[in-house]
């Protein structure tokens, strides 16, 4: 058979082709620095599988580019380990945006060095109000303490609480929401007749329990970094008599998806006011939720899920909008909105921090008994309250 010289021509020009996209076509790096080992490995391992659910509902590729996610462990909150991964994925692996960032000290410290690279980072976590001012270069899609301690504090000052002790681990992130809480609390009438300040690596909340019970107060609010400090303080306050006694429980993320089965049925009628649960009534949600059991059986959404499934969306938009560009990612990211599973949101041109709804939330059981927690007063398009230019 005789094959014309057109038609070799064109298969070599086919084959060309073809072989100049490929060689053309950029895969960008994004360098997730989160916790993956250790007492709190939980943070690594929910951000990872939030970035697996994004991936397989919306692929790998961005505008024909390929996005490569590369992990880095720091174990903990470690302010130089986090330095360090930073600086290995910028000059090692040339990496275009950063994200992750369980604990504030580890966010606060690569901040120098976004200004260097001009590469974006995409807090999935860390709540400290105060980080969005260490570089222009960082955006947020997880919440802040001031976003969703106020408005609970306000929550309680209308629903029966009068004199609440404030019980936060002493670091910037329970300060930030001992601040938030008492602003709100106490501008609505009622009065913080203690403020507890506990240190961050401590799980034995027993005396601090009895300075609860001893200060006449009707509520306690608190504050700890999800893990096990937050399922030692939850369980402190039921074994310690705090609930028996009437003291009522505000939180944040003390009863965290993660820990809520732990915590048993002296969970129930525990109130949170948080951006996110994993019974959040919308189609998108089930099928995040749906498709992380799917890939990872046994797993359960939560907070920490949600900030990383959002924070990939931001890079995806990012990268349509600017590729590589860490200047223009950061322009086009300002006034960014989209429905989340968490409802809708929108990232401030100004603290380039998520826009969001709160939602008081409090300990029920499903019908098949597993324990939720169930949003019952929604505060629309909550700012990040705590951040001032």
């Amino acid at each position: 058979m005789k094959i014309s010289r057109w038609a070799i021509g064109a298969s070599i020009a086919v084959v060309t082709s073809f072989l100049c996209t490929a060689v053309n076509a950029e895969t960008i790096k994004v360098g997730v620095i989160a916790t993956f080992s250790g007492p709190n490995a939980i943070w690594g391992k929910q951000f990872r599988e939030a970035i697996d659910v994004y991936v397989a509902q919306h692929g790998d590729e961005v505008a024909g580019q390929k996005i490569q996610f590369i992990y880095k462990d720091v174990g903990g909150p470690n302010a130089d380990a986090s330095k360090a991964a930073a600086q290995e994925l910028l000059v090692r692996e040339g990496v275009k945006y950063l994200a992750g960032f369980d604990f504030t000290p580890n966010a606060v410290a690569v901040a120098p060095l976004l200004k260097q690279a001009k590469v974006p980072a995409v807090i999935f976590n860390a709540g400290t109000s105060s980080i969005n001012k260490q570089s222009d270069y960082f955006l947020r899609s997880s919440f802040t303490l001031w976003q969703i301690a106020q408005p609970v504090g306000e929550w309680a000052a209308k629903n029966g609480a009068k004199k609440v002790v404030t019980a936060v681990s002493d670091y910037s992130p329970g300060i930030d929401a001992e601040t938030a809480f008492t602003s709100a609390f106490e501008k609505n009438g009622g009065t913080v007749v203690e403020k507890i300040r506990m240190p961050v690596q401590t799980t034995d909340f027993a005396p601090f329990m009895q300075r609860i019970k001893n200060s006449g107060a009707d509520g306690v609010f608190a504050f700890l970094p999800a893990g096990p400090a937050t399922f030692a303080f939850t369980k402190a306050y039921n074994e310690n008599g705090l609930k028996a006694a009437g003291i009522s429980f505000y939180g944040t993320g003390e009863t965290d998806e993660t820990t809520i089965d732990a915590l048993g049925d002296q969970a129930i009628g525990l109130i949170t006011s948080y951006h996110y649960s994993d019974v959040h009534d919308s189609a998108l949600n089930k099928s995040f939720v749906a498709k992380l059991q799917e890939l990872h059986p046994g797993s359960r959404a939560n907070m920490a899920s949600v900030g990383a499934y959002d924070g990939v969306n931001l890079i995806y938009k990012m990268i349509a909008a600017a590729g590589g560009d860490g200047q223009k990612a950061i322009n086009a990211a300002k006034g960014l909105e989209w429905e989340s599973p968490r409802g809708p949101v929108k990232i401030d041109p100004e603290s380039r921090h998520v826009i969001q709804n709160v939602y008081i939330r409090r300990v029920e059981k499903n019908a098949d008994g597993k324990l939720v927690n169930r949003e019952f007063v929604t505060i629309p398009n909550v700012p990040d309250l705590g951040f001032n230019p």
